[in-house]
């Protein structure tokens, strides 16, 4: 089993490289990007019995700031 864990920055953090991506999208005269948010996508492999709770455990303790991010949780 694996988990993929999506981490984004949240609402109202500034986000310096998604900036920096939609004025490059504009630079290539790609105009009709409002805005970007860059995050980051994890992908786990898990040992048999490992648990969403345990997988959400690894998120607040070491994968995430949670300060600031937020994340979300797939089994595949």
């Amino acid at each position: 089993m694996m988990a993929r864990v999506h981490v984004m920055l949240k609402d109202g953090v500034l986000d310096p490289q998604g900036e920096a991506v939609r004025h490059a999208l504009h630079g290539l005269g790609f105009d009709g990007v409002g805005g970007v948010r860059q995050g980051k996508v994890i992908e786990i492999e898990l040992a048999e019995g490992t648990t969403e709770a345990t997988v959400t455990e690894m998120c607040e303790q070491l994968l995430a700031n949670t300060v600031i991010e937020s994340y979300s949780i797939e089994l595949i």
